[in-house]
Formats: structure tokens, C-alpha cells, sequence
């Protein structure tokens, strides 16, 4: 159950009640892919740095170690040690990030795997067995991630083809979470928006979506390579058409900064491999913006890498330090950047919500972004 708590304009603050806890909103879900954070990040890492939802992905973990491996060990949650909520992506980002290498039909996708090249089915019926075995709190629903710059025609196909999906993924989640032997009974199905930068494409499918009943509901298909400018431009013309009695979900974004528009539109949920990936290759965050730790300047600096920063590789490390790890390639430097950037995300997220239960939000986001802009 989403609680929605109060609102500034548009910008919610929320709780969804899951089986896994409850997740206060908005929310950053750090990014395990292969059920683990890239950087040596452990779970017991994550709840130290305010973690509150790991996201991991069905199609790497269907390929290795196995979704039947992992049901057969307790599902995802005891293989990995994590007694709060996850998402799992279902695979549709890998119809746009595969598609030298899939085939689509209205059964599903064909796809080669990169791992080895063999041959791998999956459409709506095969993503929810898939996210069912891992146990996942909230699966996403299997769609097309067409490219943002696809013509109108081929938008249009591909959208009704996503709508078709959903319905066959939630008559099989319904199905499934009925089983006996189902390790999460009380899976939640989230629903994704598509339709590229076409704002009447995008709209009409807000609109079908509405309809549907969902847990909650994602904007898909965004960050792909389009401006920021487009994207909050659907953004804005997409959220009105989308429940605000439900959580809503931007995929795959994205920076401080899209974060904080995107809170001001009205979305709720977020993950972006950026804080983890920019960890291991030394690029930190702070307050007034990003650090290159490759830089000779912090050969001596003996400061942490973000001042008053109470995040492990804070309280005990200096720049000058961390510098010389990522030098020398010892991994412990980009596990401290990875940390720090994945604090760095998550009391941000803590800052916003406090900032709207104030109904003082534009304040801080103004401040926020002037500052990271600078």
C-alpha cells in the first residue's frame, strides 16, 4: 500500500508498505546487477550508508547463477543477505541495450546471450516466473525499451505491444503468486510508461495505464540518450496522467540534479548505476559537485573527500589517500568511492524527504542545484 503523506506542488513525499518493510519516498535504489553493488560493496555496507531498496536485474541473474539456482537457495533475499526490499528489473532494458543481438515477436524477445551466445527466450510469462523464483518485493513488468528517437509509427506498434505484455504479466504474476510454493506471495507488479520524447504517444499510454490498477507505475525509455530537456519535458506531461495515490518510478536516472527535478514533477523512485560507476573510476560527489581523485591537486590534500561527510570513507580516509589506492589500483579505493557515493545518494534522498515534510523543498532544491552547479 502507498501512503501518500503530503505534497509540495507537485513533488510527493511517500511510504509504500511491502512485505520486505516499508520504503519512504522519494527513494534512490542503489544498484546490485548481478546481486551484488560493483566496488566490493557488502549488504551489511548498504545499511550503514542508508540504503533503502537494492534493484538487481532478472536478465543477468536468469544467465548466472541461475533463477533456479537462487529459488533453491531461499530466493534473493537470503542468497544475498538482505532483509529489505528489492526490484528487480524484468529484462526489457535489454530489448534496447541488446538490440544488435534480439529478435522481437509478440511471443517475447530472442536474444544471444553476451556471456556465451546461446540462444535465450524471454517474453511477459518468462520475466514473471523469472522475478517469482528470485522473490523479488516489486517486479517490473516485461516491455519494449524502444530508442527515444523512434518515429512516431514505430512507437505507436511498440507501445500497444507493451500493453498487450502487461496484461499477459499480470495474469501470470496473479497465477504465480498464488502458488504454494512461491516464495514471495505478495510480489508487487509495477507497470512502465513508454513511448520515446513523443509527448502524445507517452500520454495516451499514461492513460491506458491509469486504468490497469498497479502497484505502482514506471516512465521507461528515458536517459537513453536524449537531452535532459526532453526528458523533463515528458516528464511533465506524462506525471499528471499517472495516479498520485501511487509510487512513481523514473528508470535508470540519473544525477543529483535530474533527481531533483524529477522530485519537483512528482516521481517518487530512482536507480542509476552513476554513483557506483563514477566510484571506480575515482569521480566522488559532493555538495559543490563532483571530484576527479586522479587529479594532482589531492596528491597531499589531506581532507575527506567531502567535509562533515559522516560516510566510512569520511570518517577515516583522506583524499590524498583514496588518490593513491586508485593509483596504485587497489581495489579498497574504489569500494571508499563507491561508499561515498552511494551515501552521498541516499541522505540526499533523506534531505528531500525531510526538506518536503517542511514544505520547504523548492527552497532546497534551488540551493541544491545552484550549488552542484556551480
Amino acid at each position: 500500500m502507498y501512503e501518500l503523506i503530503k505534497k509540495e506542488d507537485r513533488a510527493k513525499r511517500g511510504r509504500l508498505h511491502t512485505v520486505h518493510g516499508v520504503i519512504e519516498t522519494p527513494v534512490f535504489m542503489n544498484v546490485g546487477t548481478a546481486a551484488a553493488i560493483k566496488g566490493a560493496v557488502s549488504t551489511d555496507d548498504l545499511k550503514q550508508i542508508k540504503t533503502q531498496v537494492q534493484l538487481s536485474n532478472t536478465y543477468h541473474l536468469h544467465l548466472r547463477p541461475g533463477d533456479a539456482v537462487i529459488k533453491k537457495l531461499g530466493g534473493l533475499h537470503t542468497f544475498m543477505n538482505w532483509d529489505r526490499p528489492i526490484l528487480t528489473d524484468s529484462g526489457g532494458f535489454q530489448v534496447f541495450s541488446l538490440a544488435s543481438t534480439r529478435k522481437i515477436k509478440e511471443e517475447g524477445v530472442y536474444f544471444k546471450s553476451h556471456i556465451d551466445g546461446r540462444r535465450i527466450f524471454m517474453g511477459p510469462e518468462e520475466s514473471m516466473q523469472i522475478q517469482s523464483n528470485l522473490g523479488a518485493t516489486i517486479a517490473m513488468a516485461f516491455d519494449e525499451c524502444p530508442a527515444s528517437t523512434s518515429d512516431k509509427i514505430y512507437l505507436m506498434d511498440s507501445v500497444a505491444r507493451t500493453t498487450r505484455w502487461l496484461k499477459r504479466c499480470q495474469a501470470e504474476m496473479k497465477r504465480l503468486n498464488q502458488r504454494s510454493d512461491t516464495i514471495n506471495p505478495a510480489q508487487l507488479l509495477f507497470g512502465i510508461n513508454q513511448g520515446g520524447i513523443h509527448e502524445r504517444v507517452r500520454v495516451e499510454h499514461a492513460k491506458i495505464l491509469a486504468d490497469m490498477d498497479m502497484a505502482g507505475y514506471a516512465i521507461g525509455g528515458l536517459a537513453v540518450g536524449e537531452s535532459h530537456e526532453d526528458m523533463y519535458r515528458i516528464l511533465d506531461v506524462v506525471i499528471p496522467h499517472l495516479p498520485d495515490e501511487k509510487p512513481t518510478y523514473l528508470m535508470g536516472v540519473g544525477t543529483p540534479v535530474n533527481i531533483l527535478e524529477a522530485v519537483e514533477r512528482g516521481v517518487d523512485f530512482f536507480d542509476c548505476v552513476y554513483p557506483s560507476r563514477n566510484g571506480r573510476h575515482g569521480h566522488v560527489y559532493t555538495d559543490f559537485g563532483k571530484l576527479n581523485l586522479f587529479n594532482a591537486k589531492f596528491e597531499l590534500d589531506e581532507r575527506p573527500i567531502a567535509e562533515n561527510c559522516p560516510c566510512p570513507a569520511c570518517q577515516s580516509y583522506s583524499r590524498a589517500y583514496i588518490r593513491h589506492l586508485l593509483k596504485a589500483k587497489e581495489m579498497l579505493g574504489m569500494r571508499l568511492c563507491v561508499l561515498h557515493n552511494l551515501y552521498f545518494y541516499n541522505n540526499m534522498m533523506e534531505e528531500i524527504r525531510n526538506a518536503l515534510e517542511m514544505g520547504a523543498f523548492r527552497v532546497y532544491k534551488d540551493e541544491k542545484v545552484k550549488n552542484l552547479t556551480c
